[in-house]
């Protein structure tokens, strides 16, 4: 900002300029003014009164409190214009000798360390106001605050702010530059290490573990582990999982020393290419590095926790193999809290509530739909209140089966586009106002965005942003609060509901057929929605089994897993094991084909070892089969595995049990063993017929072949 001139370009911006500054630093964000930037966030100013450059008066912003006066440095006002000062030729100052601002407690004159000081001191005055907070109150705590004495390690401290975060367990593979690391991560006792088979699988485990706990850690060694990974994070990625991956990196100098290392590209100290990997699927890298100091790597780690929790996106941490063990006084500072919850800007919160409660009394047949970003408890605990202030019908999409009781007497079913449950389709698309609450749209959701949902009759409900129709967008808006202050507002109206009850008919029961009868995948899906309970999470891949377990009737509180967006088969086996350790009182079943089984096998060991113990059931066909109702072709057959003796193949400490089930009765009576079998993995190998499939996988396969095509559904 030019120094004394700020006063015709704050009357040209007519209060707008002003206004942004706030909201982005109601919004979370920080204001940091150096010189001209901190006298204009002082309550008052009084900058070279009797000249040119005189700015003298109460200010607008008054983020720090107290008066400004200057200028400093003597010289300065000597050269003005109507552009504002023009720096004169100025003598180095030395540290001893430099110009000193006044330090009169309401003084917020400030310069160089005083300025950083005023600073800490103001933040506590931000926070106690009533907005959107997303940042802690300090990012480096001064050593006033320690609570431990001594120095501690740098791996150490970064185990103790992961479980301050909730993380008991973290998962991995371990190499040679991260062994170092890992002793100091397992030094933590409130914090273990599940070793994966390998680190795509780890990955996938950590991003299961996340879904469940809200934040996981995963922890490679460089490149090879690292690059490994990176398929399973950026699944994380495109499905808001909040992954922090830890990377043991290279002792510190290898980056300028004219070497080539093991597990590089061959070129000497060009070792960024993981981190580049790594950008475009985390919202925050911290790389640390030998011209850091102690304060600055606690600050990278800590901004790091920080976006992750914030963002629920995966993170990258690299930590060189010379600097886990290192110990200094700054690494044994306290734990910082977790970040608070998002809280609304009061004003946008009622501008959002007002608008929206209008928006859904003036409809006729308004609904409510629930999406897969509605996965905090406190959302979905309103979304229920709504439901049952406000009459309204519930569906649920694809990718938030589950987020709503399935036995809630508002609940109407799946709303898929052309593969919706029976009725819920022509419901919701006949309303004339739909509240979709945390909605991700993507191919898969949509059916090939076939779901014709007309723009100008929805209100968006996102984690904190609310779009009604094509022109109302009520930024700083946190869901929770929004849905809370809603329900007093919306008037009650449950014609859609009463509609779908009135035309509503409940799926039949498939008909009996002869003993011995081969088995079909319906009849699996028939009996295993006989053994469901609430006490059970059901963890599906991306394959027909899912067409099927989509269709299925929830138990009260039993969770619905997917990776409905990235859709990288194999996923289930490793979400299954990260999924088991985060939520031990519940057992999870599994459903995956053989092709996908293929891609992840190996940790079914892993399963055992830990005890996680879930139902895997397994469909047996030989082939790739969405891949062959998209665009059949030779290489969709794949090589047929003999499974229960693969498993058993790994069960060296009798922890399994397997069943290869041919027929109904069969399955029927494998289900029925395997929830009594609560303290073993229970592989269920279901010989299917590589004709056998849904219905809709048959519709989706032509949607997504016309959509590869590029002809349009």
């Amino acid at each position: 900002m030019p120094g004394g001139a700020d006063l015709p370009y704050c009357k040209h911006l007519n209060g707008r300029g002003n206004a942004l500054i706030r909201d982005y630093v109601e919004g979370g964000g920080s204001y940091m003014g150096l010189c001209a930037g901190a006298y204009y966030a002082c309550a008052r100013v009084e900058f070279e009164p009797g000249s040119r450059l005189e700015v003298v008066g109460d200010r607008e912003l008054r983020f720090f409190p107290g008066k400004a006066a200057g200028c400093i440095y003597p010289g300065m006002a000597g050269r003005a214009s109507s552009e504002g000062a023009q720096v004169p030729p100025l003598p180095p100052f030395d540290q001893k000798t430099s110009p000193r601002s006044p330090r009169s407690p309401s003084s917020a004159s400030l310069s160089g360390r005083r300025l950083l000081e005023r600073l800490d001191e103001a933040a506590p005055l931000l926070e106690r106001t009533n907005t959107l907070q997303r940042t802690f109150s300090r990012v480096v705590h001064t050593s006033a605050d320690a609570e431990v004495p001594g120095p501690r390690s740098l791996g150490r401290l970064l185990a103790e702010r992961l479980v301050a975060l909730g993380v008991t367990h973290f998962f991995g593979v371990p190499g040679d530059f991260n062994l170092a690391l890992l002793d100091e991560l397992i030094s933590e006792p409130r914090l273990k290490m599940i070793s994966c088979c390998n680190e795509l699988n780890a990955g996938y485990a950590a991003e299961g573990y996340a879904r469940a706990k809200g934040l996981a850690a995963l922890v490679t060694t460089f490149s090879v582990g690292g690059l490994s990974a990176l398929n399973a994070v950026a699944g994380a990625y495109a499905e808001n999982q909040p992954v922090v991956c830890i990377v043991g990196a290279p002792y510190s100098t290898a980056w300028s020393l004219p070497r080539v290392l093991h597990h590089t590209l061959g070129k000497a100290g060009q070792l960024d290419f993981e981190l580049e990997c790594f950008r475009p699927v985390t919202c925050y890298q911290a790389q640390l590095r030998r011209v850091d100091t102690p304060a600055e790597m606690v600050r990278k780690l800590y901004l790091a926790l920080r976006a992750a929790v914030e963002q629920r996106l995966p993170v990258y941490i690299s930590v060189p193999s010379d600097f886990a063990a290192m110990q200094h006084a700054a690494f044994a500072q306290a734990v910082p809290p977790p970040p608070p919850a998002l809280v609304s800007v009061p004003s946008r919160l009622e501008a959002a509530v007002a608008r929206v409660a209008d928006f859904l009394n003036r409809a006729t047949k308004p609904v409510l739909v629930a999406g897969a970003h509605m996965r905090s408890s406190r959302a979905r605990a309103a979304m229920v209140a709504l439901a049952e202030a406000s009459g309204m019908p519930v569906a649920v999409m694809l990718n938030s089966k589950g987020l709503f009781p399935e036995d809630h007497p508002n609940f109407i079913g799946l709303f898929w586009s052309s593969l919706s449950s029976p009725g819920t389709g022509e419901i919701v698309v006949s309303a004339d106002a739909y509240c979709m609450v945390g909605p991700v749209f993507t191919d898969v959701s949509t059916a090939g965005y076939t779901h014709m949902i007309a723009p100008s009759a929805l209100v968006e409900v996102q984690r904190d942003a609310v779009l009604v129709g094509t022109s109302g967008l009520y930024g700083l808006v946190a869901m929770e609060d929004f849905l809370e202050a809603l329900i007093p507002k919306v008037r009650r109206n449950s014609r859609a509901l009463d509609k779908w009850r009135a035309q509503h008919i409940p799926p039949g029961v498939p008909p009996a057929l002869p003993p011995g009868t081969p088995l079909a995948v319906n009849r699996v899906f028939k009996h295993l929605q006989a053994v469901l309970d609430s006490s059970h999470a059901l963890v599906v891949d991306i394959g027909d089994g899912l067409y099927f377990a989509a269709k299925l009737r929830l138990p009260h509180g039993c969770p619905f897993e997917i990776q409905a967006c990235y859709a990288s088969i194999g996923w289930s086996i490793g979400a299954t094991l990260g999924y088991g350790i985060a939520e031990p009182q519940r057992r999870v079943v599994t459903v995956v084909g053989d092709g996908a089984a293929q891609m992840t096998v190996q940790e079914l060991s892993t399963l055992m070892r830990y005890k996680v113990n879930p139902i895997v059931l397994l469909s047996n066909n030989g082939s790739y089969t969405i891949e062959s109702e998209i665009h059949d072709g030779p290489y969709n057959r794949i090589q047929q595995w003999d499974w229960c003796k693969v498993a058993e193949g790994m069960d060296v400490s009798g922890n399994l049990r397997a069943f290869k089930v041919t027929t109904e009765e069969e399955v029927a009576a494998a289900l029925r063993e395997a929830v009594k079998l609560r303290d073993k993995t229970v592989l269920i190998e279901c010989i299917l017929d590589p004709g056998d499939c849904s219905v809709e996988v048959l519709t989706m396969g032509k949607l997504m072949a016309n959509t590869n095509a590029g002809v349009k559904s």
